[in-house]
């Protein structure tokens, strides 16, 4: 059994861990990390299984475990303290009737009102969907396809978390999964200067027969600001295939040869405990309302 984290692989986020290895803006002191999942993927998670907490964990650990591993690659260290606060404030059927809607449904295939909702999925109509999904449904009855306006959804949509690190950098992380653009948005203070890092990603929607793969680029910005020096924007190569190229390099640690890395981006099984113990932290804090401390969940 093997863990890998896909994002380390991507050509900006590997370049973002040798900016800061390299000194080149100091001592990292906080991190602002947005993420922003789009009305096609984000809305995706609220039509699935993944809708009922119980089932997925949410977002924190779904989704957020991504990033969360992403910061503690770039920082080179591990969560000690989580704090989280987070609600479903887009999505469900309450939200919509506060917005005035009064068209509902619970499933979009064969529902006149869903051919009118942008956020419905066409499971009849899609080769690839319709095989997976529909065709199956007499299997167990799973519906791939309900309405993100409807009841039943225990997760949350807009989400923000606030992490100390043992090497008593700070985090203040933020995912919301209904917005008009899909990515993210991270900023590096340190002892020398920052790093504002700014990726738009081409979103997709899982089995949906399409080519476009995951992680694929629109926008990529990285800049430099020294302390006492003018600004610079760092040039990241990319090739083709998932997540920039990323994903060759992903395949040969796993399935080929791997080569020597510097970066250490070949994973182990505690850099993944480490990565979703901070959305259990989330989800106990959210829960609670207090802080919760790592090593009071579990020992390494």
């Amino acid at each position: 059994m093997r863990v890998t984290f896909n994002y380390r692989y991507a050509p900006h986020n590997t370049k973002i861990k040798e900016l800061i290895s390299s000194g080149v803006i100091g001592q990292v002191n906080s991190v602002h990390f947005e993420w922003a999942l789009d009305t096609k993927h984000g809305a995706d998670y609220f039509r699935r299984w993944h809708r009922d907490k119980r089932n997925s964990g949410g977002l924190l650990v779904h989704k957020s475990t991504h990033h969360f591993d992403l910061v503690n690659f770039w920082l080179d260290t591990t969560p000690e303290r989580v704090y989280a606060v987070g609600d479903l404030l887009f999505y469900g059927k309450e939200n919509a009737e506060q917005r005035g809607e009064t068209n509902f449904y619970q499933r979009a295939h064969q529902s006149d009102l869903a051919k009118e909702d942008p956020f419905a999925i066409d499971l009849a109509n899609n080769v690839h969907l319709k095989a997976m999904y529909l065709d199956a449904e007499k299997e167990d009855g799973y519906q791939r396809d309900q309405s993100v306006f409807g009841d039943g959804i225990s997760i949350e949509d807009t989400l923000g978390v606030l992490v100390n690190y043992k090497n008593k950098s700070i985090l203040t992380y933020s995912l919301n999964a209904y917005l008009p653009w899909e990515g993210f948005r991270v900023s590096f203070n340190g002892t020398k200067g920052r790093i504002d890092a700014h990726i738009i990603e081409k979103s997709y929607v899982n089995s949906g027969g399409k080519k476009a793969e995951e992680g694929q680029l629109e926008q990529l910005s990285i800049i430099v600001s020294p302390m006492f020096d003018m600004p610079y924007e760092v040039e990241v190569e990319t090739t083709e295939g998932g997540h920039g190229g990323g994903d060759t390099a992903l395949l040969e640690d796993l399935f080929g040869k791997p080569q020597p890395d510097v970066f250490k981006r070949a994973a182990s099984h505690v850099d993944g405990a480490m990565s979703i113990m901070t959305g259990i932290a989330g989800n106990l804090s959210l829960r609670t309302g207090n802080a919760v401390t790592i090593k009071d969940l579990i020992k390494l």
